[in-house]
C-alpha cells in the first residue's frame, strides 16, 4: 500500500543511491525489464505500476499528477527511502515534476526521459478527449494496436517489432477506467516550466532526435528554456531510448546519478 492506494512495486533493495523509474502512458513497470540489468549494479532500482496502469488500482474518475505524485511519495516512505533520483518516461515525467514540486525533500534529482514540463496544448487535449471517446465506445484495442509503433523512430520499427507487440499487449491489459483516469489527469496538468527553472536539485533531459511525440524543434526549444538542466540527445531514438538505445540511455542515467 502507498497511502490508501494498493500499488504494484518492484524493489532491487540494494544500492547506496536509489532511482525510481516511472513508466509512460499505456505502459507498465514491465517496460523496464531489459533496462534494469544495465543499472542495478550501481543503483537501487524501484519500479512502480502507476495507478491506472499495470496492476495498480484505479482510484476514481481522474488521476491527477498531484495525486500520482503523492502515491509515489507514500511508496518511498513505505520503502524507507529518504531520497531518490526520479526518472519519468513521458507521462511518468509529469508525475516526476509534480513529485518534485510537492515533495522536494524526497528528490535527489529529476530526469525527464522523453518528457516535457509543458502543459497540454489545445490540440493535445482534443486528441486525449478523442481517445477517451474511443475507449468509452469499446475501441481500446484500436489504440493499443496503433499507438506503440509511433513511440519508436520510423527506421527502428521493423527491428523492434516484438517490443511493439509487447507494448500493445501491456496496453490491452490496462483497465479502461484506468486509461481514462490518466488521460483526464494529463489533460488537466499545469505548466511546470517556471517550477523547473527554480529547482535547486539536479536535472537531466534525455531526448530523442527522431521523437515524433516531442519533435526535435520542440525539444530544442525546451532545452533553450532550461539552461540549468543537463541534456543528453539520443541520436538514433524516437520516444523510447531506454529500448532503442539502452546502453547509451543507461550510461547517461548512471553518469547523472553516480558521478556526484
Amino acid at each position: 500500500m502507498a497511502g490508501d492506494t494498493p500499488l504494484h512495486i518492484c524493489d532491487s533493495e540494494k544500492g547506496e543511491k536509489c532511482v525510481v523509474l516511472l513508466h509512460g502512458y499505456l505502459e507498465s513497470m514491465l517496460v523496464w525489464d531489459e533496462f534494469i540489468p544495465l543499472i542495478y549494479k550501481s543503483l537501487r532500482v524501484v519500479t512502480i505500476d502507476i495507478p491506472g496502469h499495470g496492476i495498480s488500482q484505479v482510484k476514481g474518475e481522474i488521476h491527477t499528477m498531484d495525486y500520482l505524485s503523492d502515491v509515489v511519495a507514500d511508496a518511498l516512505k513505505a520503502l524507507a527511502i529518504d531520497k531518490a533520483y526520479i526518472v519519468g518516461h513521458s507521462m511518468g515525467g509529469y508525475v516526476a515534476l509534480a513529485l518534485t514540486e510537492r515533495h522536494p525533500e524526497a528528490v535527489a534529482g529529476v530526469v525527464l526521459l522523453h518528457s516535457t514540463p509543458n502543459a497540454d496544448s489545445e490540440e493535445k487535449r482534443k486528441n486525449r478527449q478523442r481517445e477517451i471517446t474511443l475507449i468509452k465506445s469499446g475501441k481500446k484495442e484500436l489504440i493499443a494496436r496503433t499507438a506503440p509503433q509511433y513511440g519508436f523512430a520510423a527506421d527502428n520499427r521493423a527491428r523492434f517489432k516484438d517490443w511493439i507487440e509487447d507494448l500493445a499487449e501491456i496496453a490491452l491489459l490496462a483497465e479502461d477506467e484506468g486509461i481514462i483516469a490518466l488521460l483526464s489527469g494529463m489533460m488537466e496538468r499545469k505548466d511546470q516550466n517556471e517550477m523547473l527553472r527554480k529547482l535547486s536539485v539536479p536535472q537531466l533531459f534525455i531526448l530523442g532526435r527522431k521523437d515524433e511525440y516531442i519533435t526535435a524543434p520542440v525539444a530544442e526549444a525546451m532545452v533553450a528554456a532550461h539552461p540549468q538542466a543537463k541534456v543528453v540527445w539520443m541520436e538514433n531514438s524516437g520516444h523510447m531510448s531506454f529500448i532503442e538505445e539502452p546502453k547509451a540511455c543507461a550510461e547517461a542515467l548512471l553518469g547523472f546519478c553516480c558521478d556526484k
